[in-house]
C-alpha cells in the first residue's frame, strides 16, 4: 500500500495506543501463571498477535476478549512438545520466547520473516548454548531449540540488546532454581528491563536489582530468587504506547495550534517517554496532565539528543529537528542499525527524500534544520516507524508526497492513517 500525504499540519486530539512492550511481557507472564489472567488491552497489532499465537503453540488458550485477552495458562509441566513458533517480524517475541522455550525443555523451533531471521541473536544465543541448550545456527529459520536450560548465573552485555535480559529474566521463574543475570556496563536501554520487572512483579515474581562488579566489570546484578512461581493477579492492565505516542507528540510541535495524547501514564516505566524532555529541548512547549500530555509549537532550535536509553525516538525527533533552527546531533543510536531497517540509514534516506539534510555518524545523525521542505517519494523500508515518521513529517511539507510500502504501520499501528485522518491529515491509498 503507498499513501499520498498532503501539506497541512496536524492538531486535535488522539487517544494512545496499548503499549507493545507491555503486553509482550504480560502476555508471556500471563501464559505461565496459576491460573486465568485477563488483560485489559485497548488495541492490538501484528507484534502482539505474533506473541499471542506463539503462546498458543505451547499450548496456552489465548483468546480476544472486549477490552483485550483472556489467557488460560499452558501447564508448564507438560507444554506441547515441537511447536513451531512463528514470531513473524517481531524481534521482541523471538528474544523473549527463546530462553522461555529453552527452560521449558520442550524442542521447539521459532521462525520469523522479513528482516528478523538476519537480524542478531548473540550474545544470547551463546549464553543460552553455555547453560545447556541445543541450538540451530544462528540465522536458520526455523531455528530449533533443544536441551533445556539450566539455571544460574548468566553473563550478558548490557550494550546489544535489553530484550536479551528480558528474555533471561522471564525465564528464569520457569527454571526451578535461583538465577542471576549480570549485565555488564554500559547497560542501555535499561527502562524496557524496568519494565520487564514490573510485569514480573505483577505476576508475583520479584527482582533483586544492584550494582556489582567483579574481575575488573562493572554492571548490574539482577536476582530471581529460588522458588519464583508466576501467579495470576486475575486481571492487569496494558498502559499506552509512549513508543507510538511520541509520533503524535512531534507533530504538535509541528503544529499550529498543539496535539494531545490521552491514556499515558506520566509515571510510566516506559523509556520513550523521555519524548517529553527532547521535545522540550528542541523548543517545544509540553503540557502534562494526570492522564495525558499535550504539545503545542514554539520556536524550534537544534540540539543534542543522547538516546542511548530510548533508540525508538529517533524518527519521530528526526521529523522535527528537520524543521528546527540550526543542527541537531543525535547520538547513542548505533544499535538502530539492526532493528526492522538500518534505522540510521532509512531515516537519513527518508528525511533527505523530503527535503532535508541529514548525514549520518558513526552511533547517529546530523541534521541540519531546514525552512521550507520541499516535499517527494519515501520508502518505508518496511519499518513501520519510518513510515509514521514520513507521515508526520510530510504534514509541514509545501508540495504532497507519497510514502511507498506504508503498508508496515501495521507491525505496532494497524489504525495509524485513521488516526491520522482524524487530526486533520489529508491522506489517501495510491
Amino acid at each position: 500500500m503507498d499513501m499520498r500525504i498532503a501539506p497541512g499540519r496536524l492538531s486535535g486530539t488522539v487517544e494512545a495506543i496499548a503499549s507493545k512492550s507491555e503486553a509482550h511481557r504480560l502476555l508471556i507472564c500471563a501464559a505461565f501463571a496459576d491460573g486465568v489472567t485477563d488483560i485489559d488491552c485497548n488495541t492490538t497489532s501484528q507484534d502482539i498477535d505474533a506473541t499471542a499465537e506463539c503462546l498458543r503453540s505451547l499450548g496456552a488458550r489465548v483468546t480476544r476478549t472486549k477490552k483485550g485477552f483472556r489467557v488460560v495458562p499452558v501447564d508448564a509441566s507438560t507444554p506441547a512438545r515441537g511447536a513451531l513458533l512463528d514470531c513473524g517480524e517481531s524481534g521482541s517475541t523471538m528474544r523473549f520466547l527463546l530462553p522461555v522455550v529453552a527452560a521449558l525443555g520442550c524442542e521447539a523451533s521459532l521462525t520469523g520473516h522479513g528482516r528478523l531471521p538476519q537480524r542478531p541473536l548473540s550474545p544470547l544465543y551463546e549464553v543460552l548454548a553455555d547453560h545447556g541448550c541445543e541450538l540451530g545456527p544462528q540465522g536458520t529459520v526455523p531455528l530449533p531449540v533443544g536441551g533445556k536450560l539450566a539455571a544460574g548465573r548468566f553473563e550478558i552485555a548490557g550494550n546489544v540488546s535489553s530484550q536479551y535480559v528480558s528474555g533471561l529474566l522471564m525465564a528464569a521463574p520457569l527454571t526451578g532454581d535461583a538465577c542471576e543475570v549480570f549485565v555488564t556496563e554500559p547497560v542501555e536501554s535499561l527502562p524496557y528491563i524496568d519494565i520487564t520487572c514490573a510485569a514480573l512483579s505483577e505476576f508475583g515474581v520479584s527482582v533483586d536489582r544492584a550494582k556489582h562488579a567483579e574481575d575488573g566489570k562493572g554492571g548490574l546484578l539482577f536476582k530471581v530468587p529460588a522458588g519464583s512461581r508466576y501467579r495470576t493477579p486475575g486481571r492487569v492492565r496494558v498502559g499506552g504506547d509512549w513508543s507510538n505516542a511520541a509520533f503524535w507528540l512531534a507533530a504538535g510541535a509541528l503544529s499550529e495550534k498543539g496535539v494531545t495524547v490521552e491514556n499515558i501514564d506520566m509515571r510510566s516505566t516506559q523509556g520513550d517517554r523521555a519524548i517529553l524532555g527532547a521535545l522540550a529541548l528542541l523548543g517545544a512547549r509540553v503540557e502534562r496532565g494526570a492522564t495525558s500530555v499535550t504539545v503545542r509549537p514554539d520556536a524550534l532550535k537544534g540540539c543534542r539528543l543522547d538516546v542511548s536509553s530510548c533508540p525508538d525516538l529517533v524518527p519521530p525527533l528526526a521529523a522535527v529537528a528537520a524543521c528546527a533552527e540550526g543542527t541537531t546531533a543525535i547520538v547513542g543510536a548505533a544499535r538502530l542499525r539492526i532493528k526492522e531497517s538500518d534505522r540510521l540509514q532509512t531515516v537519513s534516506d527518508a528525511v533527505n527524500a523530503l527535503g532535508g539534510r541529514v548525514t549520518q555518524t558513526e552511533d547517529g545523525l546530523v541534521i541540519e534544520g531546514a525552512t521550507a521542505l520541499s516535499g517527494g517519494q519515501v520508502d518505508a523500508a518496511n519499518d513501520h516507524r519510518i513510515a509514521m515518521m514520513s507521515a508526520v513529517l510530510a504534514t509541514r511539507c509545501e508540495g504532497p508526497s507519497s510514502i511507498r510500502g506504508a503498508q508496515c504501520v501495521a507491525k505496532s499501528y494497524p489504525a495509524f492513517f485513521d488516526d491520522f485522518a482524524a487530526l486533520g491529515g489529508g491522506c489517501a491509498e495510491l
